[in-house]
């Protein structure tokens, strides 16, 4: 039986995280509140970010500036978006 969770990103209910993607009490926030979905789409726009804006994941300022960005977008709140990105067309 799959574990679902209250999504907190899209509100309703949803399959579950198989496990915390974080150590410590964010990552088991993550996993109590955020669906699969969510995350798998908060790593796409993940990705986007930090190929779009140049993000040096070596940079403290840029790894704070990601993970502000993942705090708003599973929140559903605004969120940054890749500037200059046009998505392909289908």
């Amino acid at each position: 039986m799959t574990r679902t969770v209250m999504c907190r990103k899209y509100k309703e209910e949803l399959p579950g995280l198989e496990r915390a993607p974080y150590p410590g009490a964010k990552g088991e926030d993550i996993f109590n509140h955020v669906s699969q979905k969510a995350w798998a789409d908060w790593q796409k726009h993940q990705t986007l970010l930090i190929n779009e804006r140049r993000l040096n994941m070596m940079n403290a300022e840029d790894r704070k500036f990601l993970q502000t960005e993942m705090d708003k977008f599973l929140s559903g709140e605004e969120y940054a978006q890749a500037e200059g990105y046009v998505p392909p067309e289908k």
